[in-house]
């Protein structure tokens, strides 16, 4: 059992992470195992998603006053929170991503940019590109129209080179 002063902390460590995260999910994980746990925590980890087991009245408390508070009457039976600090989409690849062989994890609901999204766009936030697939996507986007101008330029002097290529096949034969 929990004291006061380790409830407040608990409350104040996860107020912080929601204050400062990009989007948030709660999902239910009744029937995970331990080591399925540890490898879901494991994942989170890795992609920078902040991750919590969190009795339902604290969470409603830490959320409460962030972006995040649209959770809040979201927030029933054993859930856990995953805040999702860099990317907006990362946890929402993990827990897509876990699902698949874990059919016990069932995302309840999903908070971005302080809007309450039906668990069932699990799929198309996870499918949203990272920062890096985003900034490669705008420079191809920006290139394109720089690289056709200079095939454009060139083309002049590639077909004179053609025809002058022509000329000397059809004298040599």
């Amino acid at each position: 059992m929990l004291n006061l002063e380790e409830k407040k902390a608990i409350v104040a460590e996860v107020a912080e992470v929601a204050a400062s995260a990009q989007s948030a999910i709660a999902a239910e994980y009744r029937g995970l195992t331990v080591d399925e746990m540890t490898a879901l925590r494991k994942q989170a980890r890795g992609a920078d998603v902040y991750l919590r087991v969190v009795k339902n009245t604290l969470a409603r408390r830490a959320v409460e006053g962030t972006d995040y508070a649209c959770l809040q009457d979201t927030l029933t039976g054993p859930l856990m929170l995953a805040f999702s600090k860099e990317d907006p989409a990362a946890a929402a690849r993990i827990f897509k991503d876990f699902a698949k062989d874990h059919n016990k994890l069932v995302v309840r609901s999903i908070a971005l940019g302080g809007k309450l999204m039906d668990a069932s766009q699990l799929a198309t936030l996870a499918s949203m590109p990272t920062r890096d697939q985003a900034l490669g996507m705008l420079c191809g986007v920006i290139q394109a129209p720089i690289s056709k101008f200079v095939r454009t330029l060139a083309e002049p002097n590639n077909k004179l080179a053609r025809v002058m290529g022509a000329v000397r096949d059809t004298k040599a034969a």
